[in-house]
C-alpha cells in the first residue's frame, strides 16, 4: 500500500490503503452515472450503494456498495462499468487512516531545490515521462505535472522516485479529499448585546462599538468557499466585489454551481456575509465597508485549483483571507469516532502558497490568513491547514460566553468568535438562547432559508441559523479588516498580535487559562472588535522603523556592506528586516544582518541563494522566517547594524535599493493612568429538533477535482 510525503523527504508519510467496499467513477461527460430520467445500464452497478463523496467538475464520484458471499464483487461491478461507453475510469478507492476516501489524480506537485538549474529541472521532468501542466509561479523551480492516462498507482511509485533524487525538495500526487465545510447548521447578537425572542444576549465580540472608529474602508477581504451569490443587495454596493475568481472552473464566475444536488454551493454566500454584508437591508457584516473578493472553489482537499486560489487573492490585492473548510471532522458528539485522531498534513502545493501570500501579500506585508478551526470536538492540532504556523485558527463561542459543544480546541487555537451551539444533556450543555447567527442566504428559493420566517425572512435572502467554526472564521476576517482599516502599514504578524491582546478572557474558570493567557478552547479569549481597533492606532503601537535608501550597485563576484544606526535604548519585543535588492539572479546572493557587538549575537542569515532564476528580492524577514531574529527580544537595539551582501556566482549583478530595521518595543504603560488595552479590558469584563440538528452537522461538501 503507498505511503504518501505531503511535505519533505523527513516529514512523516500518509500510509493509505484500499478499501474494501468503495468505487471510484469518472464519467467521459462529466454527468452522474445515476443521473437523468432515465438511467443508464451502467447505474445498475452501483444501485444498491451511497454515494460518499463527488467531485462534479472532474465527473468523478465514488460509492459505497454492499460486500459479501450473496453481493456482486468489487472486480465485477468495476469490470461492468468499464464497458460503458461515458466511463472513462472505474477503480477502487484508497482510505486514509481515519478511513476518509481519497481520490488520487495521474498529476504530481514538484519543487526542486532553489539553486537548481531551471532546464535541467525540466529534462527531469521529462525523463520521468512527465508533461509539464503549469509552472507554479508562487515557488522557485515548482511544477505541476501529469503523467500519462492510464498510469494508475504507479504515479505513486513516480513520485517517490523523483523525491529521492537530491536535488527534490517536495513531490507528492495530486491527492483529493472531501472538502469539509465548518458549518453546523434582534438578531445580529454576535455584534452587539441585543434581545432575541424577547431573550437578553450578551455575548458579542463588540462590534457595533467598533464601527464608530473603523468599518473596514479600503480593506479587501478575500472569502475562498464554494459559490458565493454576488448578486445579493448585500454585496450591491458601489465597487464591492473586486477580482472575483472561479478557481475551479478557471472563469471571473464565482457565483454558486451547485454541481450536485447533494452538494449545493449555499455556504460561501452566508460566509461573506458574515465578513462583510454592506448591511443595507437585512444583514450587517462585521466589516460592512470593506470589499469582497469572492473566490469560488470546489475542487477537492489538496488541489492545485485550492493553492492557485490563495495565490490569485494575494497578486489581485487581497488584505484578508478567510477559509471556513478543511479536513473532515469527526461527529462532535461521539468520542469513539476514529476521525478524531486523524492526522491530516498540509500538502507542500498549498503550504508554499500561503508561505507566497504571507511573504508577498499586501506588499511584502503579507495576507492576513484565518482557517475554520472545525467542528469535531477535536483537536485541531490535528488539521495541518489550521494548525498551520502562518494561519490564524479560530474557534466558536457561543451565546452564553462559553465553548460551542463541536467546536476544535488545542495548542494551535489563536482566538475564539461568536456562532451558534447545540443543547447536549450528555455534558450538561443547555439548549442555546438563539437559532444560530443572522446573516446573508442565497436569494429567494435556494439556500439554507427557502421564503420562511422561521429560518431567517420571507423573502429568503436571510438564514437565521448559520454557524459552525464556518462563521467564526469569516467574523474574526471582519475584525481583522477593522484593524488594517485603521493602521493599514501593520504586517501580517503584528495583526495577529493585536488580535491576542484584544481577546477577552471569556469563562475563566472552565477555559483553563495558562499562565500566557492561552486558553485550549478559546485561544487567547473572545476578539473585543473595538478593542482591537484601538490597539491598532498608530499612536497605540511601539514600534519604530530605521530605514536608510542605499542604490549602490551589487558587482558579480562581489561583496557590499551597509550600515544603519540605531539610538533607540527600548528594550525590543519583535525585529523584521525589509531588504529591496533589484537582481537577474537573486539565487546568486548570500544577505547577512551583523548585529552591533554589544548585543553579542552572532550574524544572521537572511537569505542564502535561494530562489534560482528569480528576479529581484523584496522581503521582509521575520522571526516566521528567520527564527534567529527572535535572539533580539528583550535586548536594546542601540548601535551599529549591518547588512551584508554577498554575490556567490559568476554572471549577474544588481542594485541593494534599501535597508530597513523594523521595530517593535516592549510596551511601557504609565503607572498613574491604565494604557489603551487596559482600559478596554476594563471596560468589558435552533432549532431543538435534535436529530435534524445532527442531520445538518454531518452533512459534508465534498469539491471537485
Amino acid at each position: 500500500m503507498p505511503k504518501v510525503k505531503l511535505g519533505t523527504k523527513s516529514e512523516p508519510s500518509v500510509e493509505l490503503k484500499k478499501s474494501a467496499d468503495l468505487i471510484a467513477i469518472r464519467t467521459r461527460s462529466t454527468r452522474s452515472v445515476r443521473a437523468g430520467p432515465v438511467p443508464s445500464p451502467s447505474a445498475a452497478e452501483v444501485q444498491d450503494g451511497k454515494l460518499i463523496t463527488s467531485f462534479p467538475e472532474a465527473g468523478v464520484e465514488v460509492y459505497q456498495v454492499q460486500v459479501g458471499p450473496r453481493e456482486r464483487s468489487l472486480e465485477s461491478r468495476k469490470a461492468a462499468l468499464r464497458a460503458a461507453p461515458d466511463v472513462r475510469f472505474a477503480g477502487g478507492v484508497f482510505v486514509d487512516p481515519s478511513g476518509e476516501p481519497v481520490v488520487y489524480t495521474e498529476n504530481l506537485f514538484i519543487k526542486f531545490r532553489d539553486d537548481a538549474d531551471s532546464e535541467a529541472c525540466r529534462e527531469v521532468i521529462r525523463a520521468a515521462g512527465l508533461v509539464i501542466k503549469k509552472e507554479v509561479a508562487y515557488a522557485a523551480n515548482s511544477f505541476f505535472v501529469a503523467a500519462p492516462e492510464g498510469t494508475g498507482e504507479k504515479i505513486f511509485d513516480i513520485a517517490a522516485a523523483l523525491l529521492n533524487r537530491q536535488d527534490v525538495e517536495f513531490c507528492h500526487p495530486e491527492l483529493l479529499w472531501r472538502r469539509a465545510r465548518r458549518t453546523i447548521s434582534p438578531q445580529q447578537w454576535h455584534l452587539r448585546t441585543t434581545s432575541v425572542g424577547g431573550v437578553n444576549v450578551s455575548a458579542s465580540a463588540n462590534v457595533e462599538a467598533a464601527h464608530a472608529l473603523s468599518s473596514g474602508e479600503g480593506i479587501v477581504i478575500a472569502v475562498i468557499d464554494d459559490g458565493i451569490d454576488i448578486d445579493h443587495p448585500e454585496f450591491g454596493s458601489s465597487s464591492k466585489i473586486v477580482a472575483p475568481r472561479d478557481a475551479t472552473l478557471g472563469t471571473g464566475d464565482p457565483r454558486p454551481k451547485d454541481p450536485h444536488p447533494q452538494f449545493s454551493d449555499d455556504h460561501g454566500t452566508a460566509c461573506a456575509g458574515v465578513a462583510c454584508a454592506d448591511g443595507v437591508a437585512g444583514a450587517s457584516g462585521v466589516a460592512p465597508r470593506a470589499k469582497l473578493m469572492p473566490i469560488r472553489l470546489s475542487s477537492g482537499l489538496g488541489s492545485q485549483q485550492e493553492a492557485e486560489a490563495f495565490v490569485w487573492a494575494a497578486d489581485h490585492g487581497a488584505d484578508v483571507i478567510s477559509c471556513s473548510w478543511g479536513p473532515p471532522d469527526g461527529d462532535w458528539w461521539d468520542a469513539t469516532d476514529p476521525r478524531h485522531t486523524n492526522m491530516f498534513r498540509l500538502p507542500a502545493n498549498t503550504r508554499l502558497a500561503i508561505n507566497y501570500v504571507t511573504e508577498r501579500g499586501r506588499g511584502g506585508k503579507g495576507c492576513v490568513v484565518l482557517f475554520a478551526a472545525g467542528n469535531g470536538n477535536e483537536s485541531v492540532d490535528n488539521d495541518g491547514y489550521a494548525s498551520y504556523e502562518r494561519v490564524i485558527a479560530v474557534a466558536a463561542s457561543n451565546d452564553r460566553s462559553k465553548r460551542s459543544v463541536y467546536s476544535d480546541f488545542g495548542n494551535a487555537v489563536w482566538c475564539s468568535f461568536p456562532s451558534n451551539d447545540f443543547g447536549f444533556p450528555e455534558q450538561n450543555r443547555p439548549e442555546p438562547l438563539t437559532t444560530g447567527i443572522w446573516t446573508t442566504d442565497r436569494r429567494g428559493p435556494l439556500g439554507y432559508n427557502r421564503g420562511r420566517t422561521d429560518l431567517g425572512d420571507l423573502g429568503g435572502n436571510y438564514t437565521n441559523a448559520f454557524g459552525g467554526t464556518s462563521s467564526a472564521c469569516p467574523g474574526a476576517a471582519g475584525v481583522v479588516a477593522l484593524v488594517l482599516s485603521r493602521n493599514p502599514s501593520l504586517r501580517w504578524q503584528e495583526v495577529r498580535d493585536i488580535l491576542r491582546r484584544a481577546c477577552d478572557r471569556i469563562d475563566p474558570q472552565g477555559g483553563l487559562y495558562n499562565p500566557q493567557g492561552h486558553s485550549r478552547l478559546y485561544g487567547y479569549g473572545r476578539l473585543n472588535a473595538e478593542t482591537a481597533v484601538r490597539l491598532a492606532a498608530p499612536s497605540d503601537l511601539n514600534s519604530l522603523r530605521v530605514s536608510r535608501i542605499v542604490n549602490e550597485a551589487l558587482p558579480d563576484l562581489q561583496t557590499v556592506s551597509v550600515a544603519l544606526d540605531v539610538v533607540e535604548t527600548r528594550l525590543v519585543e519583535n525585529l523584521s528586516v525589509l531588504v529591496d535588492i533589484e537582481h537577474t539572479y537573486i539565487g546568486d546572493l548570500v544577505v547577512t544582518l551583523i548585529p552591533p557587538p554589544a548585543l553579542r549575537m552572532r550574524n544572521i542569515i537572511l537569505h542564502n541563494r535561494s530562489g534560482g532564476g528569480t528576479h529581484d528580492l523584496k522581503k521582509i524577514f521575520d522571526p516566521l522566517v528567520v527564527p534567529a531574529l527572535a535572539g533580539i527580544k528583550g535586548k536594546s537595539p542601540a548601535g551599529r547594524w549591518k547588512l551584508q551582501v554577498r554575490d556567490a556566482a559568476a554572471r549577474d549583478a544588481g542594485i541593494l535599493r534599501r535597508f530597513s530595521l523594523d521595530l517593535v518595543l516592549a510596551p511601557q504603560e504609565p503607572r498613574d493612568a491604565p494604557g489603551p488595552e487596559r482600559a478596554a479590558r476594563e471596560k468589558t469584563q435552533r432549532s431543538p429538533r435534535a436529530k435534524q440538528t445532527k442531520a445538518k452537522l454531518v452533512r459534508r461538501s465534498t469539491r471537485p477535482a
